[in-house]
């Protein structure tokens, strides 16, 4: 990777990723690309919405009670008719997305670091 693509320290702290548990998944069908809505409990940071790109690998049923990672610290992203409030992480591959995850339940709201 060239130097000038190096994050430093300060800015990769400044990324607010928190794990969060995911309490309710609807249908989204407005938006562009196959996806779902997703309600997640960031525990004392709160609830926040996202829309993921996730219908592949994970049907919804399987989705409420899992715990996902989360950059919380993103403004507000309008996906059609939904404001997103996080941006859920996960691994692409081939369009595939994949979530991360802790591999034990940590607390809600936990910081990744």
């Amino acid at each position: 990777m060239p130097a000038e693509q190096n994050l430093t320290w300060s800015e990769f702290t400044a990324v607010q990723m928190h794990v969060g548990t995911v309490i309710a998944v609807h249908p989204f069908p407005e938006a562009r690309n196959p996806s779902y809505q997703l309600r997640i409990d960031f525990g004392p940071l709160g609830i926040r919405k996202s829309s993921a790109q996730i219908t592949v690998l994970y049907e919804p049923e399987d989705l409420v009670g899992r715990q996902v990672i989360a950059v919380l610290n993103f403004p507000p992203k309008q996906i059609a008719n939904m404001m997103s409030e996080c941006l859920v992480l996960g691994a692409v591959e081939d369009k595939v997305v994949t979530l991360l995850r802790p591999d034990t339940p940590v607390a809600d709201g936990t910081r990744i670091g």
